[in-house]
């Protein structure tokens, strides 16, 4: 595994235990921030280990579902929570009536977490 997509994941499971701090903490729209971040970098991992890399978020989105969606090398619906997370996690940092339950925010953490397990799994099964 390239030393760059090491530090993504880190970073992702960094991500994760943020959103699980700041829901603990009364926070949902920012642990909705952080979850979704989870899974933009797992990502930008993914796609930084095959060469592919992109400068926004629309761009990962993209590679990201045509490299490992909709060759279904990784679950398709990992790439739809990533979407949907990232619609919450807009809702959340510029809505100013926007409202995320800690149900919501803690299903997208726990997606975040299945999301980079399959991930790590997928890494080193390629070895």
């Amino acid at each position: 595994m390239k030393e760059e997509t090491r530090k993504l994941l880190e970073k992702a499971s960094h991500a994760i235990r943020a959103a699980r701090l700041l829901l603990d903490n009364g926070e949902a729209e920012f642990a909705m921030g952080r979850a979704y971040y989870a899974m933009f970098y797992i990502a930008e991992a993914l796609l930084w280990e095959e060469g592919f890399s992109s400068k926004s978020h629309a761009g990962v989105h993209s590679l990201y579902g045509e490299k490992f969606a909709k060759t279904a090398r990784l679950a398709p619906r990992f790439h739809r929570w990533m979407l949907d997370a990232f619609d919450q996690r807009v809702r959340g940092d510029y809505g100013f009536d926007a409202v995320i339950s800690n149900d919501d925010a803690s299903s997208t953490i726990a997606q975040a977490a299945e999301f980079l397990n399959a991930t790590e799994t997928f890494l080193s099964n390629r070895v």
